[in-house]
């Protein structure tokens, strides 16, 4: 437990100093964004790149965790839908704001997971982090934008748009460029390895800086059916289906606890750009991406001390 926590402080403190940085004012909206792109576009992908080029996929269960994962959110997408007339019928939570509270269970914030499992277990953590991303970014991102287009009232885009934003999603491309590049057996130059450590070491506290400075306390509302479905559905079923379905397909040790991490923290940021541009409850959607962001705190090391 201890191990646990002194993992998660340090990120913890980071989201609260981001979060501090932008109330100050010291770093505005505009000069946010370009962070934020700096980030998403060339300091995690040079995170990616380096860690799958160097990984030793053969040393843990890749495919086992990947399988694991993939049934533990087929298995909640498939609840929620079951249940979308129930919760409609039962708490008054209409297609609109169901959207959210789907994108609010199922989506992960990669971000908060690279920084955990760099915490936890090193440069192994983050490749069988990276090994999660493979996994689950095309299949989340294509799911919500399929339950969006269903029950929100924007736009639906194109299978070309879908296919677009997924193959030239930075993630989804340095991860690829890694595993060519470890296929190919080739060692890495000392001076690209280098370079790329470095931009490494400022990927994830850049990273997790945005995520405290994203948080809008002010949004929150008092909390009703949907925000208390949407915020805790996640932390609570997840790791639980994660725990599961990882030992049914033999996932052990660190693997098992990064498939916990990538289970148990909170939604992706980005979640609230999709719900807003095809429609869905966007302030619903920011509600509760905070306030999982805040519950994260208590729940992930929760998480952690009962399932691994």
């Amino acid at each position: 437990m201890l191990t646990t926590l002194s993992a998660l402080v340090p990120v913890i403190l980071v989201i609260a100093s981001g979060y501090l940085i932008a109330r100050t004012g010291l770093i505005t909206g505009e000069q946010w964004r370009g962070v934020e792109q700096l980030a998403f576009y060339a300091l995690f992908p040079a995170v990616l790149f380096r860690t799958i080029a160097l990984a030793d996929f053969s040393s843990f269960p890749t495919l086992n965790m990947g399988g694991g994962l993939l049934a533990s959110i087929s298995v909640m997408a498939l609840v929620l839908l079951a249940a979308r007339t129930s919760i409609e019928k039962i708490w008054g939570i209409g297609p609109t704001r169901y959207t959210s509270i789907f994108q609010g269970t199922l989506r992960w914030n990669a971000m908060i997971a690279l920084a955990i499992a760099d915490n936890v277990a090193g440069d192994t953590g983050l490749a069988m982090l990276a090994v999660a991303m493979v996994f689950l970014i095309p299949v989340l991102n294509i799911a919500s934008i399929l339950v969006l287009s269903r029950y929100a009232s924007g736009t639906a885009p194109s299978s070309a748009k879908i296919a677009r934003d997924l193959y030239t999603n930075p993630f989804i491309l340095s991860i690829a460029a890694g595993v060519v590049w470890n296929v190919s057996g080739l060692a890495l130059p000392s001076m690209i390895d280098d370079t790329l450590e470095i931009f490494s070491r400022a990927a994830l506290p850049i990273g997790i800086i945005c995520v405290g400075a994203g948080l809008d306390l002010s949004s929150l509302r008092r909390p009703g059916p949907a925000l208390t479905m949407g915020t805790f559905l996640r932390p609570v079923f997840m790791p639980l289906l994660a725990f599961g379905f990882g030992s049914l397909f033999g996932v052990t040790g660190t693997a098992l606890a990064v498939m916990i991490i990538a289970s148990a923290v909170p939604c992706a940021s980005n979640s609230y750009l999709l719900a807003r541009q095809m429609g869905g409850d966007a302030k619903l959607m920011a509600e509760i991406i905070t306030l999982q962001t805040l519950a994260a705190t208590v729940t992930i090391p929760l998480a952690l001390l009962i399932f691994t």
